[in-house]
């Protein structure tokens, strides 16, 4: 049976693996294909969170970052599935910075309705679901409800940018507002700093895969207050490939390069 405290458990059980080798300095390196890093660590994190969700359910179909990716035209038949990124923020891994993330999305119609962000390095867990809301858990602490509100963009903004994708994009997106502060962070802790409310708005113009967003939008959407955001994102798309977007506005209310949308 899935519940988000299962869910939790399974990324939490991940991420004790994956902040072990962080702290051994003992994983090995290599690149794939398409030139991204990938680690030891990222397949040793997803053997757990594969076996841990087939525990709780395995009739739901998986997709992960590690494995091979099930043909378009399986997948358009699914009206639920899990959606995994088992070491999110991988070059933050390597030159540790400590913000990488463990995540874990249950997809439903084409929407995260459940999503888990771990940041074993950080101590900290996010996670929300539909009709629950955002928390956030601190280490042994009690969960915190998050709640936030899209930003008025006619007021300085305080904006979450990724520490390892610089964009000129960005810059020229930015030049329409003013900016009252600029928070680097890395993998889809971006998602949550805006849920949490310690940025009001996330650009990403730049090109992102589903898993690596779908957890994190989860707990954006859900610690919306007095209901949850919009969606900006949809799922099991023909290419998981994911154009640009902006977190923490309101649809429509701002314009992307023509280039790079959705």
């Amino acid at each position: 049976m899935v519940t988000i405290e299962g869910v939790n458990d399974v990324v939490l059980r991940a991420g004790e693996v994956v902040l072990r080798h962080y702290l051994a300095r003992d994983t090995w390196v290599k690149e794939k294909a398409d030139g991204s890093p990938v680690t030891g660590v990222d397949l040793a994190a997803e053997s757990i969170i594969h076996e841990g969700l087939l525990r709780l359910d395995n009739t739901i179909p998986y997709v992960s970052e590690e494995r091979e990716l099930p043909a378009y035209e399986v997948r358009r038949q699914w009206t639920r599935y899990w959606l995994v990124d088992p070491l999110d923020g991988t070059k933050e891994f390597i030159n540790r910075t400590g913000e990488f993330t463990v995540n874990i999305a249950l997809i439903e119609n084409g929407q995260p309705v459940l999503g888990v962000v771990g940041a074993p390095a950080l101590g900290v867990l996010y996670y929300a679901m539909c009709g629950k809301g955002s928390w956030r858990r601190k280490g042994d602490e009690d969960p915190e409800r998050l709640c936030s509100t899209l930003s008025d963009s006619s007021q300085p903004l305080r904006v979450v940018e990724s520490r390892s994708h610089p964009s000129q994009a960005l810059e020229a997106f930015l030049e329409q507002y003013t900016v009252a502060e600029r928070i680097k962070s890395g993998s889809s802790l971006k998602f949550c700093l805006v849920a949490e409310g310690r940025a009001d708005i996330y650009p990403r113009l730049g090109p992102t895969m589903e898993w690596d967003v779908a957890a994190g939008d989860c707990v954006y959407r859900n610690s919306g207050q007095p209901e949850p955001h919009p969606r900006i994102l949809v799922y099991n798309k023909s290419s998981l490939k994911n154009g640009s977007f902006v977190v923490g506005l309101k649809p429509g209310s701002y314009s992307l390069p023509a280039d790079k949308r959705c």
